[in-house]
Parts: C-alpha cells; sequence; structure tokens
C-alpha cells in the first residue's frame, strides 16, 4: 500500500503504516493499511456518508466500534462476531488481562486497552481468573498476537474470547480513541458487524445484582470469621484472607447479616468491589448502616468504600473517565508514604461522611482514594483494588490491600 492520499469527497485521509505513531488533529479522518480499514474523523459532525472508501485487508472479518458522539473505529475481528453494546473504557495496565476481563468490576464496559501487545502470554488455568468467566462486554486493542508463548498458557485470548462469547477488535490506533475519551469521557458505544444495535448505558441497571453470587458459601477456617458481601468480588481477596487464617463467609449483595434468620456469628465485615453506580444498590447500604451502628470492624474495598461512603451519610460521583491501571499513586495522609495501587472504577466519593476523614488521597488527580473512622469506630475504606500480581509469573496480592486489611485486621484481633 502507498502513501499517497485517497481522495474523498469531503475529507482525504493519509494511509499510516504501523510506525507512523503521528498525533492526529481533532477533525482529521485517518486510515491504516494494517488490520484497520479506517477509522473516522473524532469529530461527531462526520457522517458514515462523508467517510473514506474503506480499505480492502487480505484476511479476517471486520467490525466497527461506534461511540455516542458519532466517532467511529473500524477494526479486525479476534473475538466473538456478535454486536455488543455498553460504557467504552480504557485501562492502561501493560500486563494482566486475564485478571482484567475477568473482573466482575468491568461488567457492562467495552474494554481499551492502550499497551500495544495483547494475548502474547495466551489464558492461564481457569483457577488463576478472578472469576469463573470474562465480564467485559467487548475488547479493542491495537495489536493481538495469536501465537501465544508462555508455560502457563492453556489458550490463545482468541479462542478463550470466542468461547465466552465476547466481541473483540483489532483497530491498531488505539492512543487516539484514549485521548479521544480523555478530552471527552467515558460514553456509550457498541461495537457493531452487520447487525445493528443501540447503545446501552451500564450503569442504569443494579450490576451488582447481576454480578453478586446467589448463595452464602463458607471457606477456610481460623478464631475469626468475616462476612464477605459479595458485589462482584475478586477471588484474590478471598485468597489475601485466607492466608491470614481467617474464615469467609461470602454472601449475596442483599444478603441481611442482622436478620434473625442469619445462623453464624462474624467478627467484621468486608464490601467488596464491584460494577457500576453504587447508588444503585440499595439493600447492602441499610445492611452497613447497621453495622455502623452496631461498631463492627468494617472495611470497604473499591465499590465497598462508595458504598460505606453513602451508607454513612457521604455522597459519591461519576468520575470523567475513570481510573484504570496498575500504577495509581495514592498517598496516606499525614505521612510521607506513597503507595502504587491497582485500581478500576468509574465512580469516586465526593463528599465525606461526617466522623470519617481522608486516608488515601490519589497523587495525580487529588481525589479520594480511601477514608476511615475519625472517632474510635474501627472502620476503613480502600478505593483501590486487589487483584493478584497483573503478570503470569507470580500469582501474588497487590500491596495496596495487605496494607489496608492489616488495619482492619488488628482491629479485630
Amino acid at each position: 500500500m502507498s502513501n499517497n492520499n485517497v481522495q474523498n469527497k469531503a475529507h482525504s485521509c493519509n494511509v499510516l503504516h504501523d510506525n507512523d505513531w503521528q498525533f492526529i488533529p481533532k477533525g482529521h479522518t485517518v486510515a491504516r493499511d494494517v488490520g484497520t480499514r479506517f477509522i473516522a474523523s473524532a469529530h461527531p459532525h462526520l457522517s458514515g456518508a462523508n467517510l473514506p472508501t474503506p480499505f480492502t485487508a487480505p484476511t479476517g472479518q471486520y467490525g466497527t466500534l461506534v461511540l455516542d458522539d458519532g466517532t467511529r473505529f473500524e477494526g479486525k475481528s479476534f473475538g466473538y462476531t456478535q454486536s455488543q453494546a455498553g460504557e467504552v473504557v480504557f485501562s492502561t495496565g501493560m500486563v494482566g488481562y486475564p485478571e482484567a476481563f475477568t473482573d466482575a468490576s468491568f461488567a457492562g464496559q467495552i474494554l481499551v486497552l492502550t499497551y500495544p501487545l495483547t494475548g502474547n502470554y495466551g489464558v492461564p488455568k481457569k483457577s488463576l481468573w478472578e472469576d469463573d468467566h470474562i465480564h467485559i462486554a467487548g475488547l479493542v486493542v491495537s495489536s493481538y498476537v495469536d501465537t501465544p508463548f508462555h508455560a502457563q498458557s492453556t489458550m490463545t485470548l482468541g479462542a478463550w474470547l470466542q468461547q465466552e462469547r465476547v466481541p473483540a477488535l483489532e483497530i491498531k490506533d488505539t492512543r487516539l480513541l484514549t485521548q479521544h475519551i480523555r478530552t471527552y469521557g467515558a460514553m456509550l458505544g457498541k461495537i457493531i458487524f452487520e447487525q445493528d444495535i443501540p447503545f446501552r448505558d451500564p450503569n442504569q441497571d443494579n450490576l451488582i445484582a447481576q454480578v453478586s453470587s446467589r448463595e452464602v458459601t463458607s471457606t477456610g477456617y481460623g478464631k475469626k470469621t468475616i462476612a464477605l458481601i459479595d458485589c462482584g468480588t475478586k477471588r484474590n481477596i478471598v485468597r489475601c484472607l485466607l492466608k491470614r487464617h481467617i474464615q469467609v463467609v461470602t454472601v449475596p449483595w442483599d444478603y441481611d447479616l442482622f436478620a434473625t434468620t442469619n445462623d453464624f456469628h462474624f467478627d467484621g465485615i468486608i464490601i467488596s468491589n464491584g460494577p457500576g453506580n453504587p447508588k444503585m444498590a440499595t439493600s447492602p447500604i441499610q445492611t452497613i448502616r447497621t453495622a455502623l451502628d452496631n461498631n463492627i470492624p468494617t472495611l470497604g474495598i473499591c465499590m465497598g468504600n462508595q458504598l460505606l461512603t453513602l451508607a454513612a451519610g457521604g455522597t459519591t460521583y461519576k468520575m470523567k473517565f475513570g481510573h484504570r491501571s496498575q500504577n495509581q499513586p495514592c498517598l496516606m495522609q499525614n505521612t510521607q508514604r506513597c503507595y502504587i495501587t491497582t485500581q478500576n472504577h468509574g465512580f469516586a466519593v465526593g463528599e465525606i461522611p461526617e466522623g470519617f476523614e481522608p486516608w488515601f488521597v490519589n497523587a495525580n488527580d487529588g481525589t479520594n482514594e480511601g477514608t476511615r473512622a475519625s472517632s474510635i469506630h474501627p472502620n476503613r475504606l480502600c478505593q483501590s483494588s486487589s487483584t493478584q500480581k497483573p503478570h503470569p509469573d507470580q500469582w501474588i496480592p497487590n500491596g495496596s490491600l495487605t496494607t489496608s486489611w492489616s488495619s482492619a485486621h488488628e482491629t479485630i484481633e
């Protein structure tokens, strides 16, 4: 393919090759000749009639990522070829895609990975996932590797996505897409193939109810028992607790721990991570309020942080494009300590409730990353996640959970 300009009635578009990682000004149209037939303008005024003629690639089926502002990105499919809608978000993590895809906090979202290589170490066995299935609604990457090389790999990423019926596109210029989301904020989108579908806002649904467990389960043995409210919990939360010789009783999101029918004793409560808008989950908020009234040691992680804040009388809000990465710096208040944390959330704590004080603050944007009770109440809230070490050679917990949990653990002991 030459570098000659391809003319269109209204616009021209330069053919760029893989090494042409140049910034494309807003309002321009770009086409690439490797893996992607065209990328529509990031400006919403361009209609389908104004798009350049698609290029023909030698192999592979194509699909289109359509944003609700009219922006279109067409790319090569390597997942399940079925149209899917959701909220388009991006993650800057360099590794750890098996953990991310099985993280329930991504439910209803089309995930854009900014790191250019995806699939190069395949998919590990199921016991190393964060849940027993993929939760993302769709996937967009720059370069998909269909020849994984790793001792723990059991299949290719493409095969996994097809088994789980998750669409995926290779669009090459994920940098342009990410810049668009950073500028205009996370927005609704859809991956379409032959059949178009309407946009869908997952934050209008109670996603926690959709991903939570349906029954009470008990794991491990120990002198202390923790009730884990499952709002979409990662398996690594349970792993971290079991390493501390604690019995973990996992309950559904709407389980009433204080009902007379509850037949087990617990020494503390952890509210897990989870997807969507925390204000949609009213049942756990009431349970947490009862726990606060009874001075029960409580730790909220990620979504749990937001639910505990609402239960205590604080507020939450939707962020412009959220925190989804493995390198978010969190400053512990009144200390010189900074923790590098794994995060995945699109909502954040706004007004801190009375009786609580800031515990962690994000060093990048100053948003709240955790609060703690300023009185004698043994309660802690932490926004960072508990993802395993996000690469497949060793599977150990992220340090932020260990630190956060230690504070509550000392209170229980």
